[in-house]
Formats: structure tokens, C-alpha cells, sequence
């Protein structure tokens, strides 16, 4: 692991709080990308406070599962992981003494886990990422006068030292949905009453666990918007920006660290600023990024359709290391299933967005994301959507099927399809994907790019792969190299000239370049 650490300010107290001998602590953090920067806060949290970090379960003495409660599936799989760490506690000879569960499967069954589940030690919610100290066992005090190598500021002192941990803006749509009962959680047994509202900042302690060349920078969290299918405004609070200022400094510490990819994530990125009062505050944000010297690759991920203004898509344009790649989750293309989805919009709008974006951005590359089987979907709003897709011509796609998750306004509709009828209607939306993604990865061959390369294949040792700019980390197809050129190997976290010799579905093959 890469550490990322900035020490908090040193103060004086009569009770000073001191970490005891270094417990060993295993991490395992699931669901997305903005999980996972939760996690290496944490991480760092511990590493500072004295902790040692451990790959290996069973050589911990403290295990921590950060989990997802998005839809069915990865509510499962949380739920599994954290039986299985149990198990590490219940073993013989076993040396894991405590397991804390954090994450939003916490802010959704946070009774319901110490209840079930009684190895369980502490839980912590997503606006309570400082409190793993606590349940860790890392902090305790002592009543001696001597200058604090850590201490968890109060509240008021986040907001006094670092406005941005501690974040009071709020944007006018979130303040209404608020009063229309979008962030309630009064149903929800267990749930605390207060909404998250902690946000890290560039004095965060952060221990990196992406390749050394890439990493994340959360610049924003919660969400306001009213989407039907989504619980995650009351996993994770309003929209609230993090500071111009500690989003920059953030990235220059990593770039300073050898970082040259770095992602910007949120819930919905392209709201940055709102909550100041800025107006496309996300495009001058990536435009003061892109001038950090060091910064190959930037990107951003998750823009809402109506959000992409005209400045965000000449920022773009402008500047070479700037990511040609914009990720918009469209979810749906027939307006009737996107009004019951309290999205808004049509394919015909669709289209003539990503008709302008393509036409201010050449070579733009689009990602985005479906839901079939939401309630009341017919076979004609399927049609349409598979209609939509074959006029977009989208370079990377994916399909979810709809998760009647409770607690969502959608849970309460009627008119659910069939889960057979479902699975149907993903399978068929996949196939015809594929044959698109099949003829524009034909088109790549011939290019020269540059390669991002990330290892060994995950598929064979006889392969390695890597990504272009064009590819986000982890969600594309990849490119396999069964070339390396003048090399004898190749160093993985290293950019390198290649040519695409070949293509399939989803995957090109690539030859290195002298």
C-alpha cells in the first residue's frame, strides 16, 4: 500500500489520548469507488493513530468489513463477508479480538446487525468514519500534560480548522427535498436521526490502496435528486461540496507521491460548487486540475443528463490531459419510465446531448448505465430504450436489473414486471450492446495510444493488460498486451507507447512501441 497521510495540527491538553501497542488490522471495503476512498480514510485513520494495516485476515487483531446496501446483491454479499470475518473471531486458535462493520448497509440495518449478528463489535455509518479509533481500541486517555500526536477534533473545531469535514452548505433542491420527505428515515429501525454529514479534506490522513499511479479524490458527497430506484440520499445525506481549495491541495500531495491518474467521484459530480453558490464549478475545477504539472490522466465519473453545461464540455476539450470520456447513467430512454423514475427527460433529449457533446468534444467516449424492469416498464418503453441504444451507438454500456430495494419511493409502486420477463429484457439489451461495442472496437485497430499498464492479465500470466484514457478504472474492457516490444518486461503503474493490433466484444490486444 501507498500512503497518503498529512498529520492534523499538534495540541496541548491535560488528557492526552495515546495509542497502545500496534494491533494489527485487516481491511475489506466493497461496493464502489466512493466506498472505498471511506476506507483508505479510515485506513489512514488507524495507521496514524498506531494501527498497522494486514492483508492477511487471519493475522488480524481488529477486522473491519466496509459494506454496500445499493441493491439485493451487494446487501448480500456485505452480509456475507462480515459472516465470514465472524467466523475468524469464532475459529480456534483465532487472533481476531474485534470486528467493526461501517458503511451503508450500517446506515440501513444498523440494529438489525448487532442484533443477528453478535461477533459484531461496533458499527459505524458513513458520516461516522472517525469513530473506528473508538471501536478499534486505539484511543485512550491518559492524564499526563504533553503535546497530542492524535486526537479526534470536535465538531466545532472541524468546522473552525476545516470547513470542508464538516459541511453545513446545502443546495435550494436539497433543502426541498427535504421537506418533501426525501431523506427520511424514520421507518428504518435503528436508523440514528441525524443525516450523515462528515466530509474528509486534504488534512485527512488517507493510506492508498490503488495502483502508486492512480487514485480517487471523493470532491463531493450525498445527493439531492428524487431518482425512485435510490436510497442512497438517506445512506448518505445531502450534496455537499468539498472546499475549491482542499480538493486542489489533495491533488497535488498525490501528484507530489507519484500519482498521474486521478478520478474525481461523487454521487453526481457535475453539481460541484452548488452548494456555494458556484456556477459550473465542476469545469473550473478541472480546469485548475488539469495545470497541476504531473497530471497525466483526469476524469471525472457520474454526470447527470441536464448537468452538462456547455463549459464543462469546452474544459474538456481544452485541455489534452483531460479524459475525453464522460459516464452519464441515463437509466432509461422511454420518457414514461423515466418520468416514474422522477428523472426527467427522452431518448430525443438523450440524443441531442450526447450529439453536442460529441460535437465539442472529438473522439468524446461515452459510458453509461440502464435499468430494465423498473415497475410499469412495457414491452413498447423497452422497445424504445432498445431503440435508443442502437441510435446512440454508446461506446461502454451496463445493464442492472431494477432492485425493489424498501425504503425507495419506487418500492411503493405497483405494476412490478416479472423478475423472469427482467432478466429477459437484460440479457437481450446485453446482446445488442455487444454487437455495437463489437464494430467500434474494430475501429481501433491500427491506433497507436498510450497504455496505462496494470500487470498480468486477469484472465491468463501469458497476457498482460493495461488502459488507455479512454478506459475508467475497473468498469471497461481492458487492453491485453501479447507484445512488450523492446522490453524484456514491463513495470506495472508505467505509461508506455502501444498500437492496437486486434479487437473483440469488449477487449482490444495491444503490441508496445520503442
Amino acid at each position: 500500500m501507498k500512503h497518503s497521510v498529512q498529520s492534523p495540527g499538534q495540541s496541548t491538553s491535560t488528557a492526552v489520548l495515546e495509542a497502545p501497542a500496534k494491533p494489527k488490522i485487516g481491511f475489506i471495503s466493497l461496493g464502489c469507488p466512493k466506498n472505498l476512498v471511506d476506507s483508505e480514510v479510515m485506513m489512514g485513520m488507524l495507521h496514524q493513530a498506531g494501527g498497522e494495516m494486514t492483508a492477511n485476515a487471519e493475522d488480524a487483531d481488529v477486522l473491519v468489513v466496509n459494506t454496500c446496501s445499493f441493491i439485493d446483491s451487494a446487501k448480500q454479499e456485505s452480509v456475507n463477508t462480515i459472516l465470514e470475518m465472524a467466523q475468524h473471531k469464532l475459529a480456534n486458535g483465532g487472533r481476531a479480538q474485534k470486528l467493526i462493520v461501517a458503511g451503508c448497509l450500517v446506515e440501513r440495518y444498523r440494529d438489525e446487525i448487532q442484533k443477528n449478528i453478535p461477533e459484531v463489535d461496533a458499527v459505524i455509518g458513513t458520516g461516522e468514519l472517525e469513530a473506528v479509533l473508538a471501536a478499534a481500541g486505539l484511543l485512550r486517555p491518559i492524564a499526563i500534560t504533553a503535546p497530542s500526536p492524535f486526537r479526534i477534533l470536535t465538531e466545532s473545531e472541524l468546522v473552525e480548522r476545516a470547513p470542508s469535514a464538516v459541511h453545513k452548505h446545502s443546495r435550494p433542491e436539497g433543502d426541498l427535498r427535504e421537506e418533501q420527505g426525501r431523506f427520511s428515515r424514520e421507518h428504518w429501525d435503528g436508523a440514528i436521526a441525524s443525516l450523515p454529514n462528515y466530509l474528509y479534506n486534504d488534512e485527512t490522513p488517507r493510506i492508498l490502496t490503488t495502483p502508486k499511479s492512480s487514485a480517487y479524490i471523493k470532491i463531493a458527497e450525498g445527493c439531492d435528486h428524487p431518482c425512485g430506484f435510490c436510497i442512497i440520499p438517506q445512506l448518505r445525506g445531502k450534496f455537499r461540496s468539498r472546499r475549491f481549495e482542499s480538493v486542489i491541495a489533495e491533488a497535488e500531495n498525490l501528484v507530489a507521491q507519484g500519482v498521474r491518474e486521478i478520478t474525481l467521484i461523487g454521487q453526481d459530480t457535475t453539481c460541484y460548487g452548488e452548494d456555494f453558490g458556484l456556477k459550473d464549478g465542476l469545469a473550473l475545477l478541472l480546469d485548475r486540475l488539469a495545470q497541476i504539472e504531473g497530471v497525466r490522466w483526469l476524469r471525472f465519473l457520474y454526470a447527470y443528463p441536464n448537468k452538462i453545461t456547455t463549459s464543462l464540455l469546452e474544459t474538456i476539450a481544452k485541455h489534452d490531459n483531460i479524459c475525453k470520456y464522460l459516464d452519464v447513467p441515463l437509466q432509461h430512454a422511454a420518457p414514461s419510465v423515466l418520468k416514474r423514475m422522477k428523472r426527467g427527460g427522452s431518448g430525443d433529449i438523450f440524443l441531442k446531448t450526447i450529439a453536442k457533446a460529441r460535437r465539442i468534444v472529438p473522439g468524446l467516449v461515452l459510458r453509461t448505465s440502464f435499468i430494465v424492469g423498473f415497475p410499469g416498464e412495457t414491452e413498447e418503453d423497452f422497445a424504445e430504450l432498445c431503440s435508443f441504444v442502437e441510435q446512440a451507438q454508446i461506446d461502454w454500456l451496463g445493464v442492472f436489473t431494477y432492485s425493489d430495494e424498501e425504503g425507495s419511493p419506487a418500492f411503493l409502486l405497483g405494476d412490478k414486471v416479472p423478475q423472469r420477463t427482467i432478466e429477459a429484457r437484460r440479457r437481450k439489451l446485453m446482446k445488442l450492446q455487444q454487437k455495437i461495442s463489437k464494430r467500434a472496437k474494430a475501429a481501433w485497430v491500427g491506433r497507436e495510444v498510450d497504455l496505462l499498464v496494470e500487470g498480468e492479465s486477469e484472465e491468463t500470466p501469458l497476457l498482460w493488460q493495461g488502459r488507455t484514457m479512454l478506459h475508467a478504472p475497473e468498469i471497461d474492457g481492458a487492453v491485453l498486451i501479447n507484445d512488450f516490444g523492446p522490453h524484456e518486461t514491463l513495470v506495472p503503474g508505467t505509461f508506455y507507447r502501444a498500437r492496437i493490433t486486434e479487437s473483440h466484444a469488449y477487449d482490444v490486444v495491444a503490441s508496445i512501441l520503442e
